[in-house]
């Protein structure tokens, strides 16, 4: 009988206060029975990400507690950072990884969301393979508008929050929770501090923009670095992979005579999407992830 594996991605308003950031993932490794794979602060996104994995039970007491970690130390009235967002705990979806039906991960979904929502009275909105109806299955069509344009969205009853109370709370905001495939986060970052470029090139890849169809991607500066970022999502890496996103975006960079400086994954990323680098760089054209050593010591 396989193990249940479900992961849980919670992104939070917080990137820059390390103090923060180790509360908040020191509370998730003190869930038993989950493991913290990943903990990817952003100090320009001003946002951090945490993956987590385990049985579906232990990963909604994580993320629960991941969440009583945030929304008591992160005040939103004073946030300011390059990535959208509208709350504290931005956005917690559900990913079935091993032996979790699409079913079981809704159910964990919509516990943790009334919990959310009733317990710690922060409007919640269900996305993705949790939405309630098809105008709030795109992240960014339920984003839209941001922190910053909450208060009115509450007020608007088309908008009526999936759970918790409409009622505006300055410091928590509300909190975005869903069940999806496995997305990957991929920042291209480019050698120009011309922000212009990024937002050029993140339209011209991004689906909206007539790009490819799971690439949702944004352009934004990193003052840090005196640089200018394409962070994208890539919604579904077996339909686009990651080796063709990042060639558009050095063709595209191209025709402004900028290079790439290099790329980040944010988080976790599942073996299989390697797949697809490896013959596309390598020309391993018949490589299986089943090759990887550590593959198969893991437990059927």
């Amino acid at each position: 009988m396989s193990v249940k594996i479900l992961n849980c991605v919670p992104n939070i308003s917080e990137g820059r206060d390390t103090g923060v950031i180790e509360a908040v993932a020191d509370a998730v490794r003190g869930a038993p029975g989950v493991r913290l794979a990943a903990v990817c602060p952003d100090a320009d996104h001003n946002r951090t990400v945490y993956s987590f994995l385990g049985e579906p039970a232990a990963v909604l007491e994580a993320a629960k507690r991941l969440a009583d970690a945030a929304l008591e130390r992160i005040d939103m009235s004073v946030h300011k950072g390059e990535h959208p967002r509208v709350g504290a705990v931005d956005v917690t979806p559900f990913i079935p990884v091993s032996g979790v039906s699409p079913e079981e991960a809704l159910e964990i979904c919509r516990a943790y969301g009334r919990w959310i929502g009733d317990e710690k009275a922060v409007p919640v909105y269900y996305y993705e393979d949790a939405a309630v109806s098809p105008a709030r299955r795109n992240l960014a069509d339920v984003r839209r508008g941001q922190y910053e344009g909450l208060a009115k969205k509450l007020l608007d009853p088309e908008w009526a929050p999936d759970e918790g109370p409409a009622r505006f709370v300055p410091k928590s905001g509300a909190c975005l929770v869903g069940v999806r495939f496995p997305l990957i986060a991929f920042n291209v970052n480019l050698r120009t501090d011309d922000v212009t470029v990024a937002k050029k090139i993140a339209r011209a890849v991004r689906y909206s923009g007539g790009g490819f169809r799971c690439v949702r991607a944004i352009g934004v500066a990193l003052k840090s670095a005196g640089s200018v970022q394409v962070s994208m999502n890539l919604t579904n890496y077996e339909m686009t992979p990651l080796p063709r996103v990042l060639e558009a975006v050095r063709t595209e960079a191209a025709r402004y005579g900028v290079a790439v400086a290099g790329t980040e994954i944010v988080g976790a990323i599942p073996v299989r999407a390697l797949e697809d680098v490896m013959r596309h760089y390598l020309q391993c054209h018949d490589f299986r992830a089943e090759q990887v050593l550590e593959m198969n010591c893991l437990p059927e």
